[in-house]
């Protein structure tokens, strides 16, 4: 069986981009009776940048209840908030004091932002360390990145080989899974859906706001009337995403046919995000209106987090001397 791991931002609601691009591939990948997964919600890392106490907790119910809500199944994994399982923090320190200075700073986390050094707080600078704590304390064999985190992989990596050469094994070495087929989900402007780019589609809003959000699509002037190119088109991305085979040909041929408005192709996708999600947003807000259901499913994970952690702990500290 292969242990996986995958940390979750807690940096706000879910998207359609997350849904589609990291969420549910993630949940599949969980189905399979050879894995087991740890999804825990990295709410320590938020720290760096969230400050406002309320936000965060905000912000950890609904990417819970959007995880719930998508099918992850806790009882054959493992479903947890980083911060309750305080055996990463002991860890993280015991890391640091193996790191070297020029790997923190090489760090693209830092690297990013080192122009502006007011900006960049302590824990911004040894995020990579709380990250290989989160990835060892498990034993970890597997952990899903997107490419823009494969660096932080490669120094927990680093950072366990080290400690391993100086004690004797004591860390598992994880691997890196990349998909090269995660999809890019076009925002509401073009661009990639992001929420540091405001072009996002919330699929949890009332079914009247979702469909203003859908509305604001920005499409070009052809009229109503004229044949439009699909592929230059925005609603025409998205609604490419999520239809089956025949609801895309159809689509495509409304655009080409002509007499088909930028108005009627939003409507549609409105209602295919309606029908595709219907489920999903449903129990999405079950969860969201009773936390003390979400909270026991986490509580439930955390509880058996923390004995795997501990376990792992146990042999760190013995090779170190505590």
């Amino acid at each position: 069986m292969a242990r996986i791991l995958t940390g979750i931002q807690s940096s706000g609601k879910p998207h359609l981009g997350n849904l589609l691009g990291a969420i549910l591939p993630a949940i599949e990948l969980s189905k399979d009776e050879k894995n087991e997964s740890f999804f825990f919600i990295a709410d320590l890392h938020s720290l760096t940048t969230i400050k406002d106490a309320q936000t965060r907790i905000d912000n950890i119910n609904s990417v819970a209840a959007a995880w719930l809500a998508c099918g992850f199944d806790t009882e054959k994994n493992l479903f947890y908030r980083q911060s309750k399982v305080p055996s990463v923090c002991e860890l993280a320190w015991y890391l640091n004091c193996y790191t070297p200075f020029p790997m923190l700073a090489n760090a693209h986390s830092f690297k990013d932002k080192s122009d502006r050094l007011s900006d960049v707080n302590a824990g911004l600078f040894t995020y990579p360390v709380l990250m290989a704590a989160d990835i060892l304390l498990y034993d970890a064999e597997f952990v899903p990145v997107g490419k823009d985190q494969k660096q932080h992989l490669e120094m927990a990596r680093d950072i366990a080989s080290g400690f391993n050469h100086q004690y004797g094994e004591t860390f598992v070495l994880p691997e890196a899974r990349i998909d090269e087929n995660i999809m890019t989900i076009p925002g509401i402007d073009g661009q990639k859906m992001s929420k540091s780019y405001g072009n996002t589609i919330d699929i949890f809003q009332t079914d009247k706001k979702l469909r203003k959000n859908v509305m604001q699509i920005v499409t070009d002037s052809t009229p109503m009337e004229e044949p439009k190119n699909p592929d230059s088109c925005n609603v025409f991305a998205l609604y490419k995403v999520l239809g089956n085979e025949a609801q895309i040909a159809e689509m495509r041929s409304n655009y080409e046919g002509g007499n088909y408005g930028y108005g009627h192709a939003k409507q549609a996708l409105y209602e295919l995000i309606v029908d595709r999600f219907g489920d999903i947003r449903e129990k999405y807000e079950y969860y969201i209106n009773n936390l003390e259901e979400l909270e026991k499913k986490l509580q439930e994970g955390e509880q058996r987090a923390a004995s795997i952690a501990d376990q792992v702990l146990k042999r760190v500290r013995a090779k170190i001397g505590y």
